[in-house]
């Protein structure tokens, strides 16, 4: 079957079974397996005016899919990018990716970004060969909470947002970053910082900005008030998860942004 045989649609939950089966193996050398059989029936379920998956029917069998989900009035994010192995090389990531472009479009969306692991060559050739342009590069920290850590003097921690939006503003990881940072609602979804997100931490989670204290800039100078604030982050949700047998408390942060490094 050829790729003008296929149609392009909305996923529906008796899809799975097709969908999990060329899902499966997606990254079978990777020491972590697809999400997607995971999550299929949850993932889907938010499917809505802000959410569509998108299926390609190849008739008895599924070709394809992706899904697109609104982050603000202008921003769309494009995931989950999957092609069947007996369906590559037909064009299908083109036609379901300008179905998610369309419908993005017809909802207010200026923008679409999406996110590729470095090592995923493939991902990363047929994103460009969409339309996708590379923007910025993101890293992951997992450092280990020290319950015990303090901060040196003249050093002060606050939960102050608008301090916090000053420091990013100024920051190399604010221009480094195009702006951008861990979605606060969608997970593994990056969006346009803002000052009302940070707002929004401050009620809901956690905003924290680091100050100096002794009146000095990082190079040693006198400073304004606003730029003593060397370091800022906030954090976008927090879990528990089950590792072992016992219960961990996780937390996410949309990104950490320091003056002095």
């Amino acid at each position: 079957m050829s790729a003008t045989d296929v149609t392009i649609r909305q996923a529906r939950p008796d899809d799975y079974e097709a969908v999990a089966s060329f899902t499966r193996e997606t990254w079978a050398d990777r020491d972590g397996g697809d999400y997607i059989p995971e999550i299929y029936h949850e993932w889907i379920a938010g499917d809505g005016d802000r959410q569509r998956t998108f299926l390609a029917d190849a008739g008895d069998d599924a070709a394809g899919i992706c899904q697109g989900v609104l982050l603000s009035e202008h921003e769309a994010w494009a995931q989950g990018m999957r092609v069947n192995p007996d369906y590559r090389g037909e064009g299908l990531s083109t036609q379901l990716n300008n179905a998610l472009f369309r419908w993005a479009r017809e909802r207010g969306a200026s923008v679409v970004r999406n996110m590729v692991f470095s090592w995923n060559a493939a991902g990363l050739g047929g994103s460009r060969a969409v339309g996708f342009a590379p923007l910025c590069e993101f890293r992951w920290a997992h450092p280990e909470p020290d319950p015990d850590a303090a901060l040196p003097k003249p050093y002060t921690v606050a939960a102050d947002p608008g301090a916090a939006w000053s420091c990013w503003r100024r920051s190399d990881a604010q221009s480094a970053l195009s702006g951008l940072a861990l979605d606060a609602d969608e997970s593994w979804a990056m969006s346009e910082l803002t000052r009302e997100d940070l707002h929004r931490a401050a009620d809901e989670t956690r905003v924290f900005a680091v100050r100096c204290e002794d009146g000095t800039t990082a190079d040693g100078e006198a400073d304004r008030e606003d730029e003593r604030t060397r370091a800022m982050a906030h954090r976008v949700r927090d879990y528990e998860r089950e590792n072992d047998g016992e219960t961990e408390r996780w937390a996410e942060y949309g990104v950490g942004a320091w003056t002095d490094l």
